[in-house]
């Protein structure tokens, strides 16, 4: 029986960049796409009521589904990665949740990506890591009330960055689970794992019931499918023969104009769909 092709969405963190923010969800919708998704769209954890109904606004007004949201995770220009495993910075992660249940709930987004954060000069790693249980936990339980999934990435390009594997992010995910919070995935992003080393075909084989949301960029330079040389297609194929429904997001710096970086799709039928 032939399969259904992937959706694919449009990462608005790193496309259509030229555009301010609240007019990048248009854009998308111009270019075909019929769900995006972002990193943390506001400048502080604790945004002003008024920039969330901005952003709600801007969603709801082009017609596009947001079907991912990270959490806040700091001041990412300067080099933070995440608030998952900052002690002291508990507080502003548990606001963000707040602020992302909110917009989850009013525009049905069910993936929450919870950077896990750089580790810290002088600072025990045991420590961290349990303040990233707690924190993770908490982050759980509460988008649970509206159905919801958090999601744990490795990352490249951040040395500080203790998830580097699939396996690391699932030791993780296994630790939170133990504590009785078990609405986490994997967030596999097919560029990240290539340049971190991992083995794409082991990572699907082995935890493919464990990935709930999939991103791809060509490596190496993290641009736009065919400017390297990961066949992101081959191994999206993979993904979907173990069953996988998800969305497959386009989160890569596109190598031109955003608008021109789109030749890669494989049908115009899987972006909306």
């Amino acid at each position: 029986m032939t399969r259904e092709p992937l959706p694919y969405a449009v990462n608005l963190s790193l496309l259509f960049t030229e555009l301010p923010l609240l007019e990048r969800p248009a854009a998308a919708a111009r270019a075909g796409f019929g769900a995006v998704e972002f990193w943390w769209p506001f400048p502080t954890a604790t945004p002003d009521p008024a920039e969330v109904d901005d952003f709600v606004r801007a969603v709801e007004r082009a017609g596009v589904r947001l079907i991912g949201l990270n959490f806040s995770a700091g001041d990412m220009p300067a080099g933070d990665r995440g608030l998952v495993s900052w002690p002291g910075r508990e507080a502003d992660f548990a606001a963000s949740v707040e602020v992302a249940v909110r917009i989850g709930d009013r525009l049905g987004c069910r993936a929450f990506n919870a950077l896990y954060g750089n580790r810290i000069d002088g600072v025990d790693a045991a420590g961290q890591d349990e303040v990233a249980v707690r924190n993770l936990v908490h982050a759980a339980h509460a988008v649970a009330a509206i159905g919801a999934t958090v999601l744990i990435e490795p990352v490249s390009g951040a040395p500080r960055y203790p998830l580097r594997t699939a396996a690391d992010a699932i030791g993780v995910i296994d630790r939170v689970a133990a504590q009785g919070a078990e609405n986490l995935g994997l967030l596999a992003d097919l560029y990240h794992l290539t340049v971190n080393g991992d083995d794409l075909d082991k990572v699907i084989v082995r935890y493919a019931d464990r990935i709930a949301h999939v991103q791809i960029a060509d490596a190496p330079g993290r641009h736009e499918p065919g400017t390297g040389e990961l066949d992101i297609f081959g191994y999206v194929d993979k993904i979907g023969a173990t069953g996988y429904r998800g969305y497959v997001a386009a989160e890569y710096v596109p190598s031109g104009a955003s608008a021109d970086s789109f030749a890669w799709l494989p049908t115009r039928q899987g972006v909306t769909e």
